[in-house]
């Protein structure tokens, strides 16, 4: 816990209090809310659970789940002194309850969903930092070096089969939408090893591809005439006609071998119709990341916990890598970067496992089943410990703000 605090802490650090002022957006949200929701969900969780006090009388009408969105620019909110105050009482109180009861697999459960929440959050910042327009985050630890990268190309091919999609109960914490596992056939396959680059999606721009309804679904176009999408999100020209992409608050050249990232559900489909290939279901990301002979493996390289040289995940590098870096976190299937760098859309939209139950993390897919599509393998800023074969994300496929690609299938 301590460790996630001080991420949480060093992603608004630098920040003027100008600079927290964030606008009325629907992907957005105060910076102070944000970190007082933090403070406020691990009270709730670690110390009220048990009849402790809270120290704000007001703090489950701002913070609450029943709060809505657009009340947060409205609410009555901390100042920076008392939200940093807060957290602070918040980690303290909760870590001297921890060194004097006795942990059981229930108030573990309670830790490491607070724990994953607060996760969440740091990767929710680092984002809100990109939509602004604020300078990059420190990274947090020094690495020395950049990966070697270059080009992945091909595709990596599998006989398919049944499979068990989801995770097993034998782990010890997952988010409720990941359970439990159960029994799907994924057909035989060819996926592409990489995530599709930049320079491959600038073909699809060339060629007109925004303006070409062929490659669009009907909800995809009709969500680009109402938007103006004619090109990438944060890409623009120079003075010589090269395209420039906005990394935090620089404008940076178009790096061939990068993935694409800040795309929607309906940018990566068109691009797969353009390209006569096809985004992967869930159940076909997860057999190709860690499935092979009625195994799954909790990670794409194995069993063996995260390292820096295996992906590009925990903010060590602030931003994406070539898509041919981390050969050695490469899958059983030889596919590459299935963890970290940026995320995935599926062609799934989320929904309930099998026998879902809902627990204690109200707002996160439940509101959302039926709507959501998934993404899966986290990104540059996800933290290690949430990144696993089988954790899914979601989001509203019309999302471009978020660190997120996609690869390919043949159809």
């Amino acid at each position: 816990m301590r460790d996630a605090r001080r991420r949480t802490l060093e992603l608004v650090a630098d920040l003027d209090d100008g600079e927290l002022v964030v606008p009325r957006l629907v992907n957005l949200s105060p910076f102070l809310w944000e970190l007082g929701r933090v403070a406020w969900f691990q009270e709730r969780w670690l110390l009220r659970r048990h009849g402790e006090p809270a120290p704000r009388a007001d703090a489950d009408a701002i913070f609450g789940d029943a709060a809505t969105h657009g009340s947060r620019w409205d609410a009555p909110l901390p100042t920076r002194k008392e939200t940093l105050g807060w957290l602070e009482q918040s980690l303290e109180r909760a870590l001297a309850r921890l060194a004097r009861v006795e942990v059981d697999d229930d108030e573990r459960y309670y830790h490491q969903l607070v724990l994953a929440h607060e996760d969440a959050c740091a990767e929710s910042l680092t984002r809100q930092r990109q939509t602004l327009g604020l300078p990059a985050p420190r990274p947090t630890l020094l690495v020395t070096g950049a990966p070697v990268g270059g080009p992945c190309p091909g595709d990596a091919a599998f006989g398919g089969g049944p499979m068990l999609l989801g995770a097993e109960p034998e782990r010890r914490f997952v988010h409720d939408d990941e359970k439990w596992s159960h029994a799907v056939d994924v057909r035989p396959l060819r996926i592409a090893r990489a995530p599709v680059t930049q320079a491959e999606f600038a073909s699809f721009v060339a060629e007109s591809g925004y303006e070409r309804g062929e490659f669009w679904s009907d909800v995809g176009w009709r969500w680009r005439q109402r938007e103006h999408a004619d090109t990438p999100l944060y890409w623009e020209r120079d003075g010589a006609g090269n395209w420039l992409c906005k990394r935090f608050d620089r404008m940076v050249e178009l790096a061939p071998d990068l993935p694409m990232m800040h795309v929607n559900a309906h940018e990566a489909e068109a691009y797969c119709r353009f390209a006569a290939r096809a985004l992967p279901t869930e159940a076909e990301w997860e057999f190709a990341a860690g499935w092979l002979m009625r195994v799954k493996k909790p990670f794409p390289w194995g069993w063996k916990p995260f390292e820096p040289e295996l992906a590009n995940l925990d903010g060590l590098r602030i931003g994406p890598v070539d898509v041919g870096a981390f050969p050695l976190g490469d899958s059983v299937h030889g596919c590459r970067q299935m963890l970290g760098n940026v995320w995935e859309w599926t062609a799934s939209a989320l929904r309930p496992y099998p026998g879902f139950e809902r627990g204690h993390e109200l707002q996160r897919a439940s509101p959302h089943f039926g709507r959501a599509r998934v993404l899966r393998g986290g990104s540059f800023a996800t933290r290690a410990r949430e990144a696993r074969t089988t954790a899914r994300g979601f989001a509203d496929p019309e999302r471009r703000d978020l660190f997120a690609g996609f690869r390919t299938v043949e159809p």
